[in-house]
């Protein structure tokens, strides 16, 4: 199979080699001896690998390896007893191994792909949406008719939040930083958009009547304590990730002050060993699908052997909506 390694550690123009591999075998470090065999037809692009080219991410498995973590393509084969069977459509997580022709995921980490969604939707459903909704209801509790605050919101994970936020019956402000991604942002159903390099923080607590009740946050960096002065009381702000590059320090006095919560959204860590909280979570993503809420937003899409050039549309902040590369 057609495959693309990363084989350096020196950043996405150097760090990649498109090969020819052996396909892999079923089964999965997740679940050994067994695993959901996909023929890939879309792959998901995230920040993560950017870092994982320079060696920067927490998971650092050893030269060379395929990166990549999500898929959108057809089951080949299925252990027994799987959600799926072979000739499905689907969108699985196999964590690495996703810059492929071929990829094996954990059979909890599969969902059947609806048929209101292409494969490049597909290819960006799990990593976002799950995360958008671990993040904001589970560990943001968010609830119907609270507002919350959404930076990043032209990209994967912000156009996902807007959309399980609106499904979970909250109202949405968007933070971005051009016309363009505020459009991208509108589409994606936010209610008002504020921009990065003006007040927003005076802008959301004024539309929110005195401050957001929740913020979401994958950019940390310098925007972090504006977001905590954003919040209302009993305000949450929910740590994504830190797309910024700095990672932020908390001042504890403004926690106890403004009776306000930081709260971290780890989704990764948490489901990896949770095969139920995990398909709990797929179900309600699927309920927003039927719903019509979710739709992911697709941005700019690579044939396989121009990986580079997807990763270095998110490292230059280029990227609108989930960036894909199109397997076959």
């Amino acid at each position: 199979m057609r495959a693309v390694q990363i084989v350096e550690l020196s950043g996405p123009d150097g760090a990649l080699r498109l090969v020819d591999l052996p396909e892999p075998e079923p089964s999965h470090l997740l679940t050994p001896g067994s695993g959901v065999v996909v023929d890939v037809h879309a792959a998901g692009v995230s920040f993560p690998e950017v870092l994982q080219t320079r060696g920067e991410y927490q998971v650092k498995p050893p030269l060379p390896f395929v990166p990549g973590s999500e898929v959108a393509g057809v089951v080949r084969s299925a252990p027994e007893g799987a959600g799926v069977k072979p000739g499905d459509r689907v969108a699985a997580f196999p964590m690495l191994g996703a810059f492929a022709e071929v990829a094996v995921a954990p059979e909890f980490l599969t969902f059947a792909l609806p048929d209101e969604l292409d494969f490049a939707q597909g290819a960006g459903l799990i990593l976002n949406y799950h995360t958008a909704y671990f993040a904001l209801r589970l560990r943001g509790r968010l609830a119907e008719g609270e507002t919350v605050l959404v930076h990043g919101a032209a990209g994967g994970v912000g156009t996902a939040a807007l959309q399980v936020a609106r499904g979970l019956g909250a109202r949405t402000i968007a933070v971005v930083s051009s016309d363009a991604k505020e459009q991208v942002a509108r589409e994606a159903g936010a209610d008002d958009v504020v921009r990065s390099d003006g007040p927003w923080r005076d802008e959301a607590r004024e539309l929110s009547g005195g401050g957001v009740d929740a913020v979401l946050d994958p950019v940390g960096g310098d925007r972090f304590t504006d977001s905590l002065r954003s919040l209302g009381e009993g305000g949450r702000l929910v740590v994504v990730g830190f797309t910024g590059g700095s990672i932020p320090e908390v001042r504890v006095n403004r926690l106890l002050l403004n009776n306000v919560e930081v709260v971290g959204a780890g989704w990764g860590a948490y489901v990896m060993t949770k095969p139920e909280a995990n398909r709990a979570i797929g179900a309600e993503v699927q309920r927003l699908i039927e719903q019509g809420f979710v739709r992911p937003v697709v941005g700019a899409r690579f044939p396989l052997e121009r990986a580079a050039d997807a990763l270095n549309a998110i490292d230059q902040r280029r990227a609108t909506g989930k960036v894909v590369l199109d397997v076959r």
